[in-house]
């Protein structure tokens, strides 16, 4: 998966390819889709969610910048099966991640245990206000897709910090906001992705 999926497509960042490979993704996965675990595609893991595919994660995390970086505090909305917190976990990251459905935040949590990953705190709830007691954070990573960039998030970002996120409703692009020193921020577009549609109070009308 890391050789033919990750590094021949431009992942370059040793310390996340290593994490890359670190992490079980098996584990993250349910049982009927256990044997498609390192198959570049997303997966469903219930409650109309999926676990993105591995290129993406690791994209993702190589935007976020925390590689190199152990005491890094990573806020991470979306936690789904737990698989990318894992991954930022073994970059050495603290991880703060938000679940909107209760009972996927749960199994998370288990797993994540289970594995010994006792650097991720996972709570159940709305992301789009991400985690304020615990603020600011180094990067912010969202895994569902909000119409707009969530203000929330980028109060709770750190001046020299990245908030790495999809954004759209009917075409997404994956974009990184960096927060400059001022506080004012720089955003660009990566590439078109396709994630799950985030809900709760950022499909209020503004």
């Amino acid at each position: 998966m890391v050789e033919r999926q990750l590094a021949a497509r431009g992942i370059d960042d040793p310390a996340v390819l290593a994490a890359m490979a670190a992490v079980a993704r098996h584990e993250f996965v349910p049982e009927p889709v256990r044997a498609f675990a390192y198959a570049d595609r997303p997966l469903p893991i219930g409650f109309g969610q999926t676990i993105s595919q591995p290129y993406i994660v690791a994209l993702m995390v190589e935007l976020a910048g925390v590689s190199g970086r152990p005491d890094a505090k990573v806020l991470e909305v979306g936690t789904g099966c737990g698989y990318q917190a894992a991954v930022l976990a073994e970059l050495g990251a603290e991880v703060w991640t938000v679940e909107i459905v209760e009972p996927l935040a749960r199994r998370a949590a288990a797993t994540l245990a289970r594995l010994g990953y006792d650097r991720v705190h996972v709570r159940a709830g709305d992301g789009y206000g991400g985690w304020p007691e615990h603020a600011p954070f180094d990067a912010i990573l969202v895994a569902a897709a909000p119409p707009r960039v969530p203000e929330p998030l980028l109060d709770q970002l750190r001046p020299g910090g990245r908030l790495v996120l999809p954004v759209g409703v009917e075409q997404q692009m994956l974009r990184v906001v960096a927060k400059n020193a001022d506080g004012s921020t720089q955003a660009r577009d990566v590439a078109p992705v396709r994630f799950v549609p985030m809900t709760g109070d950022v499909q209020q009308p503004r």
